[in-house]
């Protein structure tokens, strides 16, 4: 390893419930692990690492003869030009064995032990968790592997593996560590994400072909073209159909996600951390521990697939568990122009529509009047805060709101005090600087000094101020990222001081909340999640766009983990406009906010955005705990969505038309989700009961009053759609009669 980086502190899992089984008694075994409708089938016959036989819907209590048959039902028999043993779909495939495919550990020392073959040495059965912990080595490579894999009590796979340099005398060079799970031969297609900057976590779908697809981000963070979830499926699939396996690769550095069908015919999805050339000389003893991969299945479609994440999430014991509170944010209100009496004014207008937490974005700290200068010279600005921050949280907090303030700790501007005094703390591979971008670089955390430069002014700003929350942006991607004086590789270590960096702040003060902020959606992952309590899902705030960003990003999160907020009517970063009932019939979903200069709203304005904010806390006990749904219409000019609650006792869709319509109208809706057997009083839900369209065509049922209707009906015949404009919605609320 790089011993000059600034070393992270390893952190060990219980071991509660834990059952070791010696590898001899375990050699002929089948374990079969059980959670929430999911079966993993794992086949530990031999002395080799876990292959899989089933994963996929529940199979039931097995008994062992049952497990053994099954194991024969799936065996491969020989095929002409391969080994005599077809090589089994391993955890961890490796290339001793004769998989045909990509290795999931790959490495050398100058040139040897590149294709390890591991025994395995022992087997660790946690029965109350559902999970496994093989310990294999190599005794020839001289490497130890570690492989843990279970399913979370939500059904999702999780695993992930640690390699170790057991040569006493000679460095190993990590060049990537893949984990894999093979999917059956029936999905024939695949669903990722891609995006960039204001355009985040757009779909793209292909045939499942033969040969290898493969993602890679390199940009040292998630990335805004990450592809979130990996998904491979039945012909077809949507958010109600199809069978669906989808992985997840919780990390927030350069990664690599890869479907691969080979020649065997057996496909695996895979992923893992991308290292970067010589990023990982593993010296003698030292260990390398991989990302957390999660991976979902479903029997019915996306959502299914997703709510496995959701619960995950939900169940956290960390998971924000009181009302998300309505943000105001002041960037688009005055941008850097900061001014005590301006921002009070927004304040006030801010608690008169009913905001819970008011922040402070980009501008308040020193030389900063613009995007050039004072990234790392994290001092309240003198010439503009004379008496700091504490006039403006003082009112704000009389007002009875939490006050949040924007930082950008991993960045560093040229024009600083910070880089004039310590140049060699910016992220370079040596011999030159990387090309600016907004006119900013990166701060080498893997630095002490850097670090607890960092760690040293959030914390007297924590500590000074009444703070609740941190919006914690990171507005460049990681070029060039090496650390000096040598120039070698960092994102890795990069990252995990990052992490580091997070979970000593939140250590030190405990309950603060931090929104992770990368360019908008840049950073979106569930290992940034163990750290913060919501993502900024985009810098657009163009409710047409977020209308696609908040239905992707909801693949994996729920809506209380994605901020999504009303902006002004005239977009700032797409130019279109939008009337207040579709920017906050498309906002209402996520945990809600304010991007507008409320001292320019007019008084109508602000009245209906205080109705829009009133419904918002109304209903965000349904919508941050209920179930995602995402109906796959025929018009694709025809977007329906909604949240059931969990015991199907109550739901709020949206129809939202995002174009103009195939037909003049476009036919009907089923609301998914319901209860078959609940009758449910549907009706339109105000402010958004009525929209420019309807009266060209509204439909009987879509009154004050509403219709009432058995659960059955709703899901499996539907209602008839309004006529709607493009870019207008209808809410609807239905209730148990």
């Amino acid at each position: 390893m790089t011993k000059q980086h600034l070393q992270i502190p390893v952190v060990r899992l219980p071991r509660e419930a834990i059952v070791t089984t010696p590898p001899e008694a375990a050699a002929d075994g089948i374990i079969h692990l059980r959670a929430a409708g999911v079966s993993l089938v794992l086949d530990l016959r031999g002395n080799g690492l876990p292959a899989v036989l089933h994963w996929g819907a529940d199979l039931g209590d097995l008994s062992r003869q049952d497990l053994d048959r099954l194991a024969e039902a799936v065996t491969m028999p020989p095929i002409a030009g391969f080994p005599d043993a077809v090589p089994r779909a391993a955890l961890l495939p490796e290339h001793g064995t004769g998989w045909p495919g990509r290795p999931g550990l790959t490495g050398h020392r100058q040139g040897g032990d590149w294709s390890p073959l591991f025994t395995r040495d022992s087997l660790e059965l946690d029965t109350a968790a559902q999970s496994v912990k093989v310990r294999a080595t190599d005794a020839a490579a001289r490497l130890s592997l570690v492989l843990e894999a279970g399913l979370t009590t939500s059904g999702l796979v999780r695993m992930r593996a640690a390699v170790r340099n057991d040569d006493p005398g000679r460095d190993y060079t990590l060049d990537g560590l893949l984990l894999a799970l093979p999917v059956p031969d029936t999905a024939t297609e695949l669903l990722d994400l891609t995006g960039r900057w204001c355009r985040e976590r757009a779909p793209q779908r292909r045939p499942f072909t033969q040969g290898t697809w493969l993602r890679e981000t390199r940009s040292g963070r998630t990335g805004h073209d990450a592809p979130l979830v990996l998904a491979a499926g039945t012909a077809g699939f949507g958010f109600g159909t199809g069978e669906v396996w989808g992985l997840h690769l919780a990390w927030s550095g350069n990664h690599r996600v890869l479907a691969e069908r080979l020649p065997t015919g057996r496909p695996v999805i895979a992923a893992g951390e991308l290292l970067l050339p010589g990023e990982l000389m593993l010296g003698p003893g030292e260990e390398y521990t991989g990302p957390w991969l999660y991976a979902s299945h479903s029997g019915q479609g996306l959502d299914d697939l997703s709510a496995r994440f959701h619960d995950h999430l939900r169940f956290r014991p960390g998971h924000p568990n009181r009302p998300r509170p309505v943000v105001l944010n002041t960037w688009e209100a005055v941008y850097f122009d900061h001014d005590l009496d301006r921002l009070t004014h927004l304040a006030d207008r801010g608690a008169e529509v009913g905001v819970e937490r008011f922040v402070l974005d980009d501008g308040w700290f020193r030389h900063r009047r613009d995007d050039r200068a004072g990234l790392g010279d994290w001092y309240v600005d003198e010439k503009v805060w004379p008496n700091g921050l504490h006039p403006l949280i003082s009112h704000v907090r009389g007002l009875g709101m939490e006050f949040g303030l924007w930082v950008e700790p991993e960045m560093i501007n040229p024009d600083s005090d910070l880089a004039r005094a310590h140049p060699e703390c910016i992220l370079a591979t040596g011999g030159r600087t990387p090309a600016d971008r907004r006119f900013q670089q990166v701060l080498d955390l893997t630095h002490p000094e850097a670090y607890a430069h960092i760690l040293q002014r959030l914390d007297a700003l924590l500590s000074e101020y009444d703070i609740a929350y941190l919006k914690w942006d990171h507005n460049r991607e990681l070029v060039d990222a090496g650390h000096s004086p040598g120039g070698e590789p960092a994102v890795h270590a990069q990252t995990l001081a990052v992490y580091a960096l997070l979970d000593e702040l939140r250590r030190r003060h405990p309950g603060l909340e931090i929104e992770s902020c990368a360019s908008g959606g840049g950073r979106v992952d569930l290992a940034i999640l163990e750290r913060t309590d919501r993502v900024w899902a985009s810098d657009c705030n163009d409710a047409l766009e977020r209308q696609s960003i908040n239905r992707w990003t909801q693949l994996l999160l729920p809506p209380e983990l994605i901020g999504s907020h009303i902006g002004a009517a005239r977009s700032h970063t797409t130019g279109r406009t939008h009337d207040l009932t579709f920017r906050a019939g498309t906002a209402l979903f996520g945990h809600l906010g304010i991007e507008w200069d409320l001292t320019r709203a007019t008084e109508t304005e602000r009245t209906e955005l205080a109705r829009w904010i009133a419904l918002h806390k109304q209903l965000r006990g349904l919508l941050h705990t209920g179930r995602v749904v995402r109906i796959d219409h025929p018009d694709p000019a025809l977007w329906a969505h909604g949240v059931v609650s969990q015991d199907r006792t109550e739901a709020i869709f949206a129809l939202t038309a995002v174009a103009t319509p195939l037909a003049a109208l476009p036919g009907t809706v089923r609301l998914r989700g319901l209860d078959l057997n609940t009758t449910y009083r549907l009706r339109p839900l105000p402010p958004a009961d009525r929209a420019p369209g309807m009266e060209r065509g509204t439909p009987a049922w879509c009154t004050r009053v509403g219709i009432t209707l058995p659960g059955s009906v709703l899901a499996r015949v539907g209602i008839q759609i309004p006529a709607l404009h493009p870019e207008q919605l209808l809410l609807l609320h239905l209730t148990k009669d």
